[in-house]
């Protein structure tokens, strides 16, 4: 039984699956070889992901491939109650609400998985976390599961250094046609639609301080160079930092960059990196938010001790910290992800793409279950190449392919 806000919302979330489904030709294509082999069957498979219309399109392919579907939110403010209500009319078991409290949030994530699943999907970390500490006693019943995003992939590469981790898991982040595509160029453009919806500032003109430059921060740098602002970007990566200069911006540590900055935003997958020491260096009316998976990049807990008092934002989701300097600061969507607490989250045909990688990816369990090794194992090239062709070909691409002569030569050490 799904535990969501309200059944009556599901009009509103159907039509958001509908148009989701409608640019999504990756998924409908898996979707037909689900249907016709039923990789899944007789398998339960949990998910923890930002419940919005592309992530109920995932989990409707996962069912018709056979399996019992289980899932649960990954943040508690990118949930829409609308897109739970119609998802939990297809058979698949939701359990989320929009603005979960703590409690709330770890009692769903409980359910989803009490179920005693075979594969799970996560986004973050949290199910792996919770099967790894609470509820280990179904630990042996776990084939593998795929990892979406670069948090939880740090996570998992700490638990398997440690010898903690008890069943295999795909590192869906790896994938080239993930980080490529979903990180930098999904990223980007969500980033910036959560930061413009809830401030309709303009961008142009501004200093915007990009905190990481891996595949997210180049993609934000990217979209806010397009958008006319001034672009810093700080760095702890020597080698990131050098290509973020040869990409045409100031590179600097955070501690000079806070007092340049008007729009700043995070995208590490760190803690601590805007701090109290960082706080009173801050424009008046600068703005802080953060695309990395967990609100911890900046430290709103430090900033709400150190304020004198509040000011009303724009929104709910946009906070005025006043200062002691009596400059006031504002917060986005509470330092969670920005392009989904305030927004619809990546472009519906990126996420295609990463969608098809975690459905391919969990049938890759499910056919290897006997084979894989305990271990964080990369997807297979096999499979990124799968989801390369299928989006060419959805796009009315080809390419070109090796002759016999070519495929020779390059084997080969003569000239």
């Amino acid at each position: 039984m799904s535990d969501i806000k309200d059944p009556s919302l599901a009009p509103s979330g159907r039509r958001k699956l509908s148009w989701a489904r409608r640019y999504m030709p990756l998924l409908k294509s898996v979707e037909a070889d689900f249907l016709r082999d039923k990789p899944f069957a007789g398998l339960k498979i949990s998910a923890s992901l930002h419940l919005e219309a592309k992530s109920a399109v995932l989990c409707t392919v996962l069912q018709k491939g056979g399996a019992q579907v289980r899932v649960c939110g990954c943040n508690p403010l990118s949930t829409q109650d609308d897109v739970c209500a119609a998802l939990a009319e297809t058979g698949v078991e939701v359990f989320s609400h929009y603005g979960d409290s703590p409690e709330e949030y770890e009692r769903h994530i409980v359910r989803c998985l009490e179920f005693g699943p075979h594969i799970v999907i996560d986004d973050g970390g949290d199910l792996v976390s919770m099967l790894h500490s609470r509820m280990t006693d179904l630990l042996p019943g776990v084939l593998g599961g795929c990892e979406e995003t670069t948090t939880g992939i740090i996570r998992l590469r700490a638990m398997e250094a440690q010898g903690a981790l008890r069943f295999p898991m795909l590192t869906v982040n790896d994938a080239r046609c993930k980080h490529f595509f979903d990180n930098r160029y999904g990223t980007g453009q969500s980033s910036w639609d959560g930061i413009n919806r809830l401030t309709n500032l303009v961008v142009a003109g501004k200093n915007v301080v990009v905190a990481g430059y891996g595949w997210c921060g180049r993609g934000i740098a990217m979209r806010a160079k397009g958008l006319g602002a001034r672009v810093t970007v700080t760095e702890i990566d020597p080698v990131k930092a050098l290509e973020a200069m040869m990409d045409g911006y100031e590179v600097m540590p955070m501690d000079r960059a806070a007092e340049k900055g008007d729009i700043f935003v995070t995208a590490t997958g760190c803690r601590d990196v805007i701090t109290r020491r960082h706080f009173l260096k801050l424009k008046d009316g600068a703005i802080l938010c953060n695309s990395g998976h967990f609100n911890v990049e900046v430290d709103v807990a430090g900033l709400e001790k150190i304020a004198v008092g509040r000011e009303e934002g724009r929104s709910e989701l946009v906070k005025g910290y006043v200062l002691p300097n009596g400059r006031t600061v504002f917060v986005l969507s509470e330092g969670r992800l920005v392009n989904l607490a305030s927004g619809d989250g990546h472009p519906v045909e990126i996420m295609d793409m990463s969608f098809a990688i975690q459905a391919l990816g969990a049938r890759y369990i499910a056919d290897h279950r006997e084979s894989l090794e305990t271990k964080c194992i990369e997807i297979p090239d096999e499979i990124d190449y799968d989801v390369a062709r299928r989006r060419l070909a959805a796009s009315g691409m080809e390419i070109d392919t090796l002759t016999r002569e070519q495929e020779k030569y390059l084997r080969s050490w003569e000239i």
